[in-house]
């Protein structure tokens, strides 16, 4: 088997509290970002961008969680917490959607679909480069202030990236299903 596909039958998210510095650089997130490029992408229209979140703008970032969380009616310590989740990865990438609500070739669901590809291309790349990450979302993406701190017109904010070097090898996480159960021969019009 080559290696490449070893590395993609390996990859498994690894949460914020499990990675440690160094999170990756400038050139390496741009290495990501070009293998997120690579997702099949119907009349190239990019439906996708990203943000990253790193060192003084992480503090930024804690703001708009204990905000968000105050918001959703967390008291004091339940808002500490959400702020110190937004510092915990030594990086953080925002995934923003930008779908072109009205292409006249490309349905929206076949930009969502290159999106949820890039994502997983990036994913990909970051542990081809000896990073480990986890894609995040929850309440706070629906949030107007955190909304409006990443997304301009017309855009949505999916979730988060949270990067790093894993603290430990990763271990096999829950059980993933069997492929048999996800691909079967399709057997023709049964009338």
């Amino acid at each position: 088997m080559s290696d490449l596909l070893q590395r993609l039958l390996d990859r498994q998210s690894v949460g914020a509290k499990h990675l440690a510095e160094p999170g990756p650089d400038a050139a390496q997130l741009r290495r990501m970002a070009d293998a997120a490029l690579r997702a099949p992408d119907h009349a190239g229209l990019v439906p996708f961008r990203f943000s990253v979140v790193a060192g003084p703008a992480r503090d930024r970032l804690a703001a708009l969680f204990e905000q968000a969380a105050r918001d959703a009616g967390k008291d004091a310590d339940g808002a500490a917490l959400d702020a110190e989740r937004a510092r915990r990865a030594p990086v953080t990438v925002a995934v923003i959607a930008r779908p072109d609500l009205g292409h006249p070739q490309v349905p929206v669901h076949e930009q969502w679909i290159c999106l949820g590809g890039a994502l997983a291309n990036f994913l990909n790349a970051a542990q081809a480069l000896g990073f480990a990450g986890k894609m995040l979302s929850g309440g706070k993406v629906r949030h107007p202030r955190v909304q409006q701190a990443f997304c301009g017109p017309g855009e949505t904010l999916v979730g988060w990236v949270a990067l790093g070097t894993p603290k430990a090898s990763p271990t096999r996480g829950h059980d993933k299903p069997r492929a048999a159960d996800v691909i079967g021969n399709w057997l023709g019009d049964p009338s």
